[in-house]
């Protein structure tokens, strides 16, 4: 069983950032890849980006690329993910998530636990 808390989101003016934390509790931290994934309003969740168990291997939305930034301390049980250059279309609530295995994906079936969720908006 994994638990994982996220915090960090908040309102933001377009062009700006926000840093997003999710810690984790439970099984062992590094043995499980994490990932990011969002919903916006009317929308299904999506896919943003998503770290190895070691964090040697790193995917993100082609929406994001470039501009977003996943990362972990395993010392810490806890992933990151830097947003920079935020846009209105950004908006939506951010959860992290558990996988089952310690590589890196990017659906929603290959994780196991999820957070309750942090909202991000941001304004135009």
């Amino acid at each position: 069983q994994v638990q994982l808390v996220e915090s960090g989101g908040g309102l933001v003016q377009a062009g700006g950032s926000l840093r997003l934390s999710c810690a984790a509790s439970g099984r062992t931290f590094s043995s499980y890849a994490m990932g990011w994934f969002r919903q916006a309003p009317g929308k299904e969740r999506e896919f943003v980006a998503t770290i190895s168990s070691f964090g040697v291997t790193t995917h993100y939305a082609d929406s994001v690329k470039g501009r977003f930034t996943i990362s972990r301390d395993n010392a810490k049980n806890t992933v990151y993910l830097q947003m920079n250059s935020l846009k209105p279309e950004d908006t939506g609530v951010y959860y992290c998530a558990a996988g089952w295995r310690t590589t890196a994906r990017s659906t929603a079936d290959e994780y196991a636990y999820w957070g309750q969720g942090t909202q991000v908006t941001v304004s135009s």
